[in-house]
């Protein structure tokens, strides 16, 4: 006596999205803590009028060559939104610019902030690094 199972159809979309596919979680994401110590860094910069009231600041998170090991993350306060070399994303109330380039290189990670006796800053987790240095600002891919 044989059992046979159930086979799941196959779907072809032929390049189009299936709108039943649950949406793609985005390629970097930002911790509630760390939106908040933004919202903080920028709410500081306004009271000493660093930046125009009312003026549009991005979180930018980049990846550029250096370091021990050959890559490091930088993250800066931005009011720069190029539609063609940026992605935007907004997390927890804030808005998050990532070049395209970087993108490749930041699939997955985490940005988070650290406010303990040990560690104060905020901190990118990439799971695609395959390497760091000894200091742990650089890593290798």
């Amino acid at each position: 006596m044989s059992t046979a199972t159930a086979v799941a159809p196959e779907v072809h979309t032929l390049g189009v999205a299936n709108p039943a596919a649950p949406p793609a979680p985005p390629p970097v994401v930002v911790t509630e803590k760390a939106a908040l110590e933004v919202k903080r860094h920028i709410a500081d910069m306004e009271s000493r009028s660093d930046v125009e009231p009312g003026s549009k600041l991005y979180l930018r998170v980049r990846v550029q060559g250096g370091g021990c090991s050959g890559f490091q993350n930088k993250l800066d306060l931005d009011a720069k939104y190029d539609e063609k070399t940026d992605q935007k994303f907004e997390f927890h109330g804030i808005e998050v610019v990532v070049d395209k380039r970087s993108l490749l290189y930041l699939n997955g990670a985490t940005v988070d902030f650290h406010d303990d006796l040990n560690k104060r800053g905020f901190t990118i987790s990439n799971p695609q690094a395959k390497s760091t240095c000894g200091c742990g600002s650089s890593y290798s891919m």
